[in-house]
């Protein structure tokens, strides 16, 4: 390659990075600002350690300030909850290594357990519970009394930076939750609206997959922002409450409009007047830039479309009967969820008005795996015990620190999709610190002593890095260069050239960090197969559940299970090809599956008695069909009859129904739950042990 290419050469990839926006600049300059007050209080204060209140600004810091208050509060409690949890330790161990090691390692593997349980940022608290409690108990090992010093130290820094870091979140020139959210459901209104536009047709199947996914996320996504409105302040809390019914409503409506889809049927007299208004108003709503300005008109419109949709006579000879009547039922169920999700949108938007809406809040249950969070938690509690035992055994001071890193890449990674992906991030970003922080802390300031010098000489380091992290395609890297720039540099008042320590210290975090990595590889490594496979498997349990259990469960709590788990395979299944992307399909038809078998137990009561036996037989053949399938790889053949005979019966059901709204729904039902087995053979006849039916 010639020199004059070089230019151009180096261009190329940096084109790529977006140019940082204001609310960037803003988020950069706030975090150093904030980060410097908190160092020169500590040094007012004269803390032992005064380095950890600018790192813990750097920690907690987010563009968002519910998301940087939130962590904090949560950083705080785990902090409070490790610290005296390190005292703990420290009195049981006392000087016997084997007690101290033993009490340690279940420490941190019981708190890396509840970390993969929950989600962030409940499941950060749990995570740096644990690790917290390696970092004050290790160094006093066998000195008992440097215990309470340790950790009211170690809080007293933490709890001076999230003060620092949360004031300055929510006081300088603040980007609220609250405003966040308004603009997360005004682009989820959007894609939803584009998506049930679609599902008149007009779009191909890849198109409207991936609408359909990035629905999904962007609703979890929604989910987690509302927990950050809490602690923005007091008057927001209708914001939470609004966010939690909004969610239910978004995910009713998506169900509806893929349902839309598969309940399709040919041309038919009673469809036309319904789909038509409904197309209007989604084609108005994902395509007018200024639609979702005032939301009154289309709550009206889609309002009068779901009754005039409820009360729709069959026109005498109406072909396909069961199509018409489920293709209005469901017509009437997406309008209405629709119109919940524009009220929403409107009561998040005003606060202070009266709920429109009295339904009761949704169940929004969570996914969560329990053999991926106990493989965690031994791999984690194992990892920390034999490095920890390597140091208490060769009482080599820099292996301290090794330890202390171990202990907390092995449980904050430990529940990421890709544990060795995120901690070789997390190790480029503290690979790349080294050079500068020597620069800064071994040439610089002690050269040029003074806090001025050190703001000087941080500043164009810090402000870049805080650019970096406001950008989602950098912020696991730009954090970890950061945080252990300042670690590495290590700020006091007196900075002195000790370039041997230096050295011994990052060493000891590198090869903390790479021995973490090999503990994600080597000891029960997770396989991205095994975990389609387990979530497959519970969203199987959940169909056989819904069929054969007394107790039908609420709508809401089986939709957002359904969607999390959904959510939760969607990284795994990208990396496993395309038996991984058969498993992505056949979950979302599993979801629709389970919806229609809602609908079925929900009608069953309704039903005239000599025709109540026909559901409850019809759903013991389902369970049947996927526990077989699951022990035993049932064959192609058995879906299909399964499919022909499910179909014959509803054809049955809608020639007796007639113009029968109840016998045509469940007909209906029918045959979707035969479309969605027969479409989706890989994921249904799976073989997959372990299904338990209880």
């Amino acid at each position: 390659m010639s020199f004059s290419r070089w230019p151009d050469t180096l261009h190329f990839p940096l084109a790529r990075i977006p140019r940082p926006k204001r609310t960037d600049w803003i988020f950069a300059i706030r975090t150093m600002v904030a980060g410097l007050v908190a160092l020169a209080l500590a040094y007012a204060l004269k803390l032992e350690n005064p380095q950890w209140a600018m790192m813990t600004v750097y920690i907690v810091a987010q563009p968002v300030a519910g998301m940087a208050l939130s962590k904090g509060f949560f950083r705080l409690v785990g902090t409070v909850v490790g610290a005296l949890a390190a005292l703990l330790l420290v009195r049981i161990g006392g000087g016997n290594a084997a007690a101290f090691l033993a009490v340690l390692a279940v420490w941190i593997g019981l708190c890396t357990y509840v970390a993969s349980m929950l989600r962030n940022p409940e499941s950060y608290a749990a995570a740096l519970a644990g690790y917290t409690a390696a970092i004050i108990s290790m160094p006093a090992f066998g000195q008992p009394h440097l215990a309470h010093e340790l950790a009211i130290a170690r809080a007293s820094e933490i709890i001076l930076g999230i003060l620092c870091a949360g004031l300055a979140s929510r006081l300088f020139l603040p980007r609220l939750a609250s405003d966040q959210i308004a603009g997360k459901l005004e682009g989820l209104i959007r894609d939803l609206a584009a998506y049930a536009g679609f599902a008149f047709g007009g779009a191909d199947r890849a198109r409207l997959s991936m609408l359909n996914r990035r629905i999904i996320a962007e609703t979890q996504g929604l989910g987690e922002m509302r927990a950050y409105v809490r602690l923005e302040g007091p008057s927001p809390a209708a914001h939470g409450r609004s966010v939690r019914r909004t969610i239910g409503h978004l995910l009713s409506a998506l169900s509806a409009a893929r349902m839309l889809r598969l309940h399709s049927a040919p041309a038919n007299p009673a469809l036309p007047p319904t789909r038509n208004q409904l197309k209007a108003v989604v084609n108005e709503l994902s395509e007018r830039p200024d639609a979702l300005n005032d939301v009154q008109p289309f709550l009206a419109r889609l309002r009068e479309i779901a009754k005039e949709a409820r009360n729709a006579p069959l026109p005498e000879g109406v072909p396909d009967p069961i199509g018409a009547a489920a293709r209005l039922a469901m017509a009437a169920e997406f309008a209405d969820a629709l119109a919940g999700v524009l009220d929403g949108l409107d009561a998040v938007r005003h606060p202070g008005r009266p709920e429109s809406d009295q339904t009761r809040q949704p169940a929004l249950v969570i996914h969560r795996d329990r053999q991926a969070a106990l493989r965690n938690a031994v791999r984690a509690a194992l990892a920390t015990s034999l490095v920890a035992a390597f140091w208490i055994a060769t009482q080599w001071a820099d292996a301290e620190g090794a330890t202390i890193i171990v202990a907390v890449v092995s449980s904050l990674f430990a529940s990421r999709p890709a544990p060795i992906r995120t901690a070789f991030g997390f190790f480029k970003g503290t690979l790349l610190a080294v050079p500068f922080a020597f620069i800064v802390g071994q040439v610089l300031v002690p050269v040029f002593p003074g806090f001025g010098w050190f703001v000087l000489f941080v500043i164009p380091i810090l402000i870049p890095g805080a650019l970096a992290m406001a950008n989602p395609t950098f912020t696991g890297t730009a954090t970890a260069f950061a945080i252990n720039f300042l670690a590495f540099l290590s700020p006091h008042q007196t900075m002195v050239y000790a370039p041997l320590h230096f050295l011994n210290q990052t060493a000891s975090i590198l090869v903390g960090i790479l021995l973490s990595i090999g503990v994600f590889w080597s000891v029960l490594p997770a396989r991205p197969r095994d975990s389609v496979l387990r979530i497959v498997a519970t969203i199987k349990e959940d169909l056989v559940r819904l069929s054969l259990h007394e107790r039908v469960p609420r709508r809401s709590a089986f939709e957002s299970l359904a969607y999390d788990r959904i959510n939760q395979l969607m990284p795994f299944a990208q990396r496993t090809g395309g038996r991984g992307e058969a498993m992505l399909i056949g979950s979302v038809a599993a979801s629709t599956v389970g919806l229609e078998i809602l609908a079925l137990r929900n009608a069953q009561p309704h039903l005239p008695e000599p025709d109540k036996p026909i559901i409850a037989d019809f759903l013991k053949r389902l369970a049947s069909l996927i526990l077989r399938s699951a022990g035993s790889g049932l064959g192609g053949g058995s879906i299909s009859a399964f499919a022909a005979a499910t179909r014959a019966e509803a054809e049955a059901l809608g020639k007796r129904g007639d113009a029968d709204r109840p016998l045509l729904a469940v007909a209906a039902s029918l045959r979707v739950i035969a479309a969605a087995v027969e479409d989706n053979p890989r994921f249904f006849h799976s073989p997959r042990a372990g299904i338990r039916h209880s």
